[in-house]
């Protein structure tokens, strides 16, 4: 499973483009199949704490008093692209 998890992860932070399992899979040349990864994230539950436990010794390690640790989900505008039913504003 841990391996599954640091490729899947790999793949989402380094990628460009439209993340799937199915690109995945392509560029895995077939290693990893599709089905594998789909499985693999319904069968699993990411929580915050499940995060927390994943990151806690490299937090730890890397600490200072000087240092932040930023997470942001922000959504920029992008001036080409229409507002619709699924893309719109959205507060939190």
């Amino acid at each position: 499973m841990n391996k599954l998890l640091d490729i899947y992860t790999d793949y989402i932070i380094s990628s460009f483009d439209q993340t799937t399992a199915t690109n995945l899979s392509r560029l895995l040349e077939g290693e990893i199949s599709h089905d594998q990864v789909t499985r693999f994230l319904s069968q699993s539950y990411f929580s915050s704490s499940y995060l927390w436990l994943s990151v806690k010794s490299v937090v730890r390690d890397i600490q200072n008093n000087d240092g932040v640790l930023i997470f942001d989900d922000t959504i920029v505008e992008k001036p080409y692209t229409n507002e619709n039913d699924i893309i719109n504003w959205h507060y939190d």
